[in-house]
This record gives structure tokens, sequence and C-alpha cells, in this order.
């Protein structure tokens, strides 16, 4: 087995959010100062955030200060289209979560009603998940009936309301409607995700493709990168596992904050699974473990002329059926089935006969999905009737959809 096992580098914090994407968007309050130290709190959490500002918001904070410190531009009513994407619509498109903070009577009232006179009232409107929002204004503006209607609208939306705190208000007046701090703000958004559906739980990924090797420059692979099971390892370092990634070689870079061992055939491969599978309580077999190898690996590189005109080839280890006959109980067993023509009988046909729980089912003849590529498409199965579709999307968002079952089935 080449290499051993090493942590990358983690995120900033490597907390309760690692690698959630995070929409943060700032109204026209004087508690938008505040918004700068949230979005810290959540990069110490180890979220992605993206900002957007409206008009108003500018007039209190510069959007230079969040684009610092995102290192991405923020989204105003100047923001220009780019390559036809529309900043209102493709602003909240990345987003696991959006945060309105501080949320301003206004935008509560505009949100409620479906207003969308400005760039933040639009892509909130057009925000394909659910909003987090944490209002701050004047007592009297919150105890409002007006107000009070429109959080009760929004509650009724399925949008989460993180209550002002009572607090000496900018105004001078004392009363209810300080925004609420941070640490309530970033706690709401991990109640709001679910909190971590793999906190405490083990993850072990397979990834990328076995080389064969006949001599010291000549093998046998396939064009597997491993593109789907780092995001699968960072996916699940997301949702809170701890997780360990056994990969073949690769050109692409593993995921930070997770436990790599490099391996190069398919009999270290599964040397290395051997080690760790006991004490997982999810294994995931998303590599492309080569069927074929030599019987007898020559040393140094054979000359050409010497080549024999037929080479023998005998069969890899089966894996998953090796790792499978000692699978304890509590243990959830995914592999990944990537096949052409009847690609959901091949792959429950590979349930079966390998002692799997979940096949993800893969269609290799679809275009743009698949190998090398950053997107993919798949159908999870579980040989009893249950099927999850998943359709074409970026290969992290599939890792995190097919984990988020996963969990549910772990309980």
């Amino acid at each position: 087995m080449s290499g051993g096992v090493h942590p990358e580098g983690d995120p900033v914090g490597g907390g309760r959010l690692v690698g959630v994407r995070c929409l943060l968007v700032v109204t026209g309050s004087i508690a938008a100062y505040k918004a700068v130290f949230l979005l810290r709190q959540l990069q110490g959490e180890g979220a992605v955030v993206r900002v957007a500002m409206s008009a108003a918001a500018t007039r209190f904070v510069a959007p230079l200060t969040f684009a610092s410190l995102t290192g991405v531009p923020v989204i105003t009513e100047a923001t220009p289209p780019v390559e036809g994407e529309i900043p209102h619509v493709a602003g909240g498109r990345e987003a696991e979560v959006v945060i309105v903070c501080p949320a301003t009577a206004n935008t509560l009232a505009k949100l409620a009603h479906g207003l969308a006179d400005n760039v933040v009232s639009a892509l909130l409107l057009a925000a394909p998940t659910r909003l987090l929002l944490a209002p701050a204004m004047n007592p009297r503006m919150w105890d409002h009936p007006a107000t009070r209607r429109n959080v009760a609208l929004l509650e009724q939306d399925g949008h989460r309301i993180v209550p002002p705190e009572v607090g000496a208000m900018a105004c001078g007046e004392v009363g209810e409607g300080r925004l609420a701090e941070g640490a309530r703000i970033v706690g709401a958004v991990v109640d709001l995700l679910g909190g971590l559906p793999l906190a405490g739980r083990r993850l072990l990924v397979s990834a990328g493709a076995t080389r064969e090797h006949l001599d010291a420059v000549r093998f046998l692979s396939n064009p597997a990168t491993g593109r789907m099971g780092f995001a699968l390892a960072a996916a699940g370092r997301e949702l809170g596992a701890e997780v360990i990634v056994v990969h073949g070689p690769t050109e692409v870079a593993p995921p930070a904050g997770v436990a790599t061992v490099g391996v190069v055939s398919a009999a270290e491969m599964l040397a290395a699974l051997e080690q760790y599978v006991a004490g997982c309580d999810l294994l995931v077999m998303a590599a492309a473990v080569g069927d074929l190898r030599f019987p007898h690996r020559l040393p140094g590189k054979l000359p050409k002329g010497e080549l024999p005109a037929a080479l023998a080839v005998e069969e890899t280890p089966d894996l998953l059926a090796a790792l499978a006959a000692h699978k304890r109980p509590g243990q959830l067993f995914i592999g990944f089935a990537a096949e052409s023509g009847d690609v959901e009988g091949h792959a429950l046909a590979k349930l079966k006969r390998k002692g799997m729980d979940l096949v993800v089912a893969n269609d290799i003849t679809a275009p743009g999905i698949g190998f090398a590529s950053p997107d993919n498409a798949a159908t999870l199965l579980d040989g009893q009737g249950g099927r999850w579709e998943f359709p074409r999307t970026d290969k992290r968002t599939l890792a995190r959809q097919i984990l988020l079952q996963a969990a549910r089935l772990l309980g």
C-alpha cells in the first residue's frame, strides 16, 4: 500500500457548518454592521458564504468589506448579468441556506406579500430554499400589528424567524427589537439544516480507479478520476461524519478535513478498506475497481519487442463481496454500479450478488455525466422497491443527497 493515513488541512474553524453554502442577505438597518461579525462566525463554523446587499444596506456598510472577507463579489443593484445569468436568480441557486440579517420591517413586509422591487427582494422570492430571518428594528415597529401579521405569514410559508432580543436600541429606546446575538443565529442555521445528520458516525469511502501493472510503466485501468468519491467524502464531513477515504491514483486533490489512504491496485485497496471497515457505520464504495489483473508483475520495463502476443489475465478480488461477508449489524453498505443498457436491472443484480444495502445506479452512456465530469445523475435503489431518483447536478450536491438518505436509514 502506498502512502498512509494523513489528515488534510481543515477549512477555517472546521465546525458545524463545514462546506455548507450560505447566502447572507443584508438589508438597510443600523444593525447591518453586525452582519460582518455574523459572517465571520459562519466562516468560523466552516461555512462558505456569499453576501447580497440592498441599496440601503450599502449606506451602512461598504460592499467591499464583505467582498474582502468572502473573496467573492457582493450581489447588489449594480451587479451586472454574467454570461446570461441574472443576479437575483443565480445568486441563491447554490445556497443551501439563505440568511437575512438584519431583516428590516420593510423587507419582512415585501417578502410576506411577494413584492420584488429590488435585487434583494427578487432574490429572496427566487431562492430555492427556506429562509432564516433575523429581524432588527425599533421596538414599536416590531410590536406593530402589521409586522406581527407579516411574521406570522412568513412562518406559515415555512421560513424560520430568529426573534429580536430586548436591549438598548440605536434610537435610544429600550425594548424588543435588538438583533439576536450571532451565536443564536448560527445555532438556528444548524437547526434549520436539520443539525448534522451524520454527527458521531464514521464514514468509509473508496474513490477513483485502481491500476493493475504489467511492468513499471504499463497497466490496466479505467477513466475514473475520484471526483465522485471525493465529493462523497467532502459531503460526509459537511454532514458531521468522521471520514476516511481510500483512493486510487488520481490528479484530483482530495477534500480538506478528511483522512486519506492512497493505494494503487485492487488488492491494496481491499487491504486498506479491511483495516477500517469494522469501525465504520457507513461504507460507500464509489471506486471504479478494475476487474482484471496480470498474474505476475514484471520487474522494470519490458522492451516492446519482447511483449508477448497474448497476455494472460485473471480476475481481481471482489472488494464489495469480501467486505460484506463480515458486515456487522447496524452498518450500512452502499455500492456504485456504472452500467449501460438495463441500468437499474444490472444495478439491482449487483446489489443482491454482493450483499449491499443500497446501490447507486449510473448510466455511463448518458452525455455530460459520469467519469471525469463535474456533474452526475443517479438512481438510488434498496432492492426492496425503494427508489430515489436524483437528476443531473454537480457531484457534491448528488453526494449530499445520497448521504442524507443514508443518514435517514441509519436513524
